[in-house]
């Protein structure tokens, strides 16, 4: 999802400038709990955000597209962006062809910049039959903060945004999201049901013990869930970026910027992200010694 919180988008960041000047375990600790009453793991956080449950499973799933006439035209041209690749051409298909869930693509002006993904819909035993996701209507434009985003703000290295009119710049993006979907439908739908009744009483608990995360209570929450929200948030987020940068290795494939991008990834990566490094190693990419 490529926003923090109800009050910071993408390309925004604490001080403006990509940097965050606070420890950013306890910040988006905080951020993420004090916005955040059911969260599922904390990922999909967001002031609108609804969780159905009890959904009857659908037989004439596929892909949904509700994009207003003012955005028909860019969608459709990131949407051709996305299908020129082979890795693209997957993702779509995953969702268009699976008749048991339903996959709604929304375009809206409200989310600006930023995407989202959300309303996810759960039959009764528990499994994922439905999600949304939500497109701002100028993601072809600004980039989000090297902390949480290494591939995204990487294609602020180039002239890329200029010279594909920022169709590059905002399919990343619509990947990214596609990547937090198939996430959550790979995942336990036990786990998922857990998480989404503890993040609550995580919430409540750090707001009122002067954010201690050290916390017994906290810790024995974090033990059930798997992880703190932030560090499931954190997980999922980076998980995304490396569905973004497969995209982006075929994508970018012959280009004369390709090794520039792929540097700043790596840059970002080390600088940012160490503990997540394995995730994005295993990616040919990534270890592509000719962008060293």
């Amino acid at each position: 999802m490529l926003r923090y919180s109800p009050t910071i988008n993408i390309g925004q960041n604490f001080d403006g400038r990509g940097e965050v000047h606070m420890s950013r375990f306890v910040v988006f600790s905080f951020v993420i709990v004090a916005f955040c009453s059911s969260v599922i793991a904390g990922e999909f956080c967001d002031a609108n955000m609804r969780i159905r449950r009890n959904v009857a499973t659908p037989t004439d799933g596929g892909i949904r597209e509700d994009v207003p006439t003012k955005y028909r035209a860019k969608f459709d041209l990131w949407k051709a962006e996305l299908l020129s690749t082979e890795f693209g051409k997957a993702q779509w298909s995953q969702f268009e062809t699976n008749k048991a869930f339903v996959l709604k693509i929304e375009v809206t002006g409200k989310r600006d910049k930023g995407a989202g993904t959300g309303d996810l819909e759960f039959n009764d035993a528990g499994e994922l039959v439905g999600a949304t996701v939500t497109l701002g209507g100028d993601i072809d434009r600004g980039y989000p903060n090297s902390y949480y985003y290494p591939v995204l703000e990487s294609l602020a290295a180039t002239e890329t945004a200029t010279t594909h009119n920022g169709r590059l710049l905002a399919v990343t993006k619509f990947s990214h999201e596609l990547g937090h979907v198939d996430q959550i439908l790979r995942e336990s739908g036990e786990l998922l049901r857990l998480q989404d009744k503890l993040v609550p009483q995580y919430s409540s608990i750090f707001l009122k013990n002067g954010w201690n995360t050290k916390d017994n209570k906290l810790v024995d929450l974090a033990a059930k869930m798997g992880g703190t929200p932030t560090e499931i948030w954190e997980h999922r987020e980076y998980k995304s970026e490396t569905i973004a940068l497969q995209f982006l290795a075929e994508k970018l494939s012959g280009e004369p910027y390709r090794c520039d991008v792929i540097r700043r990834v790596k840059r970002n990566v080390a600088g940012n992200a160490r503990q997540y490094q394995s995730l994005f190693a295993s990616l040919p990419i990534f270890s592509d010694a000719s962008c060293d």
